[in-house]
């Protein structure tokens, strides 16, 4: 055996001891940030976030085929981001966090109209090259074969990158190939604190980007879909038996973060409601909207159940979209309370008014009950926003959302979802949420050990997976055997 062959089967030794030591397995953590802050006084902030949602439907509503209000740009989609590790030796990229999607794309080294710069965060682009654990997906592999409905690509010979194009209701596209590596997050364990994981997943490298996802300010590396779809990196590490199929987050609306985590949340608990089956996104099935105590007497076309009907779950979306025949018994019995205020539009989208007193006092609380028994309560100081000193401005839309064959959609985002620790129970089919303080902490439970353990938020670092100490270790032990060998 020569010397070179001897050094490539220490150096592989050396990466499987690495990952030895960090399989995922049980649960996994993250912190969130949300891409513009905590909640803030001012309308114009406002604005921003509905023209957010406005581009963000053109995407989402476009896979239930309902005509777009808008276009969807996924350099828009991602209120909220986090940091995860790619490769080996780990690396760090910045991802919007997307329930409405399910691939992981991350910008590759010779990226055609990538992103350079950003206001949020220091961009990096993967580079499959300089990771000896990174491996091609090709185009006769199984994976690559079920993104095409169980045929091979024709067009793509067996040992060819296995291509990939996702198209966003804007014309913005990212198009580029998949390949295999370590993602590497922070696993909970004893004392609050966390320890490194990794396990492989298959992912997009991201080779030519189309309209906005070259241009925004607010641009990050990649983002990462917890959809359904066997491709998403959930399923993917799920169906390894490394992690359970269920993940959750609890968002903080004033301080702009929160955790998300994948694993079993056991404290606190959550009362849950069924999953619209086979659907792309969250659907559950609305059954009443109570605005004070009194029950809204609508249409039962609201209240449909199967394809393209009921409510969509979507922490992605920032305000909360019903239906036109809901928006104006909504408005006007939450009002009803107040006769003598004046509404009046603002920038052509808002409607606001002055007031003085405490919103809690003044105005109801509007309910959103579901099969199973399980409500969504909003009060008033999350659904309505203070543009100036007393003035008020309403966070409920006019969506008229209506899908081709006349099934009204109700949308509910960030607005409902907020200071809530909502979890996706995939295993179950279930998804079900209850009223927290995001800023405090949550208990995970550990499959392998039965252990739980708690994670504060503010314990959680933006998982960068690769400590120091390691890798200074490894590299010493590369020095030295290079010493030795040459």
């Amino acid at each position: 055996m020569d010397l070179n062959t001897l050094w490539w089967i220490i150096l592989v030794s050396l990466i499987a001891n690495y990952t030895m030591m960090g399989l995922v397995s049980g649960n996994i953590a993250f912190q969130v940030k949300h891409k513009y802050g905590g909640r803030e006084k001012s309308l114009s902030r406002l604005s921003t976030l509905k023209g957010h949602d406005v581009r963000r439907h053109g995407r989402l509503l476009s896979a239930l085929e309902l005509p777009l209000g808008g276009n969807g740009a996924p350099s828009e989609t991602g209120l909220y981001y986090t940091r995860i590790g790619i490769g080996f030796p780990s690396n760090d990229y910045y991802v919007q966090v997307d329930t409405g999607s399910d691939l992981l794309w991350v910008n590759c080294v010779g990226c055609k109209n990538c992103p350079r710069k950003s206001d949020l965060v220091e961009l990096t682009q993967y580079d499959p090259q300089l990771s000896p654990t990174s491996e091609l997906v090709t185009c006769d592999q199984e994976f690559c074969i079920s993104q095409f409905e169980g045929q091979l690509l024709p067009g793509c010979t067996a040992k060819e990158a296995c291509p990939y194009k996702v198209t966003y209701g804007d014309g913005s596209s990212t198009t580029g190939y998949y390949v295999k590596d370590y993602i590497h997050f922070e696993r909970v364990s004893n004392f609050n604190q966390t320890q490194d994981a990794n396990g492989t997943a298959i992912f997009g490298c991201g080779a030519i980007q189309a309209g906005g996802l070259g241009s925004s300010s607010t641009a990050l590396d990649g983002l990462i879909g917890f959809g359904q779809a066997n491709s998403s990196v959930l399923s993917q590490l799920a169906s390894s038996g490394k992690v359970k199929k269920i993940f959750s987050h609890c968002l903080d609306s004033i301080h702009g973060g929160g955790i998300f985590a994948i694993g079993e949340v056991v404290q606190p608990k959550v009362k849950t409601t069924p999953l619209v089956a086979k659907q792309a996104h969250y659907n559950v099935n609305m059954k009443a909207i109570e605005v004070g105590g009194d029950v809204l007497q609508l249409p039962t076309d609201i209240f449909g159940t199967g394809d393209h009907k009921g409510a969509i779950i979507d922490s992605g979306t920032t305000l909360a979209y019903v239906p036109d025949a809901v928006y104006k018994q909504l408005m006007t019995k939450i009002f009803s309370q107040q006769p003598n205020l004046k509404l009046e539009l603002v920038q052509k989208q808002f409607a606001c008014f002055v007031y003085s007193g405490n919103v809690d006092d003044g105005f109801p609380t509007v309910s959103f009950h579901f099969e199973d028994s399980l409500t969504l309560t909003t009060y008033p100081h999350e659904y309505l926003f203070e543009n100036e000193e007393d003035q008020w401005c309403v966070g409920w839309q006019n969506g008229g959302l209506q899908s081709k064959d006349g099934k009204y959609i109700t949308l509910l985002g960030d607005l409902v979802l907020s200071n809530k620790l909502v979890v996706y129970d995939l295993v179950n089919q279930v998804i079900g949420w209850t009223e927290y303080n995001c800023s405090s902490s949550i208990k995970v439970k550990d499959d392998q050990s039965e252990a739980t353990y708690s994670v504060h938020a503010e314990d959680l670092g933006l998982a960068s997976t690769f400590k120091t100490g390691k890798l200074v270790t490894l590299c010493i032990s590369l020095m030295l055997l290079h010493i030795l060998l040459f």
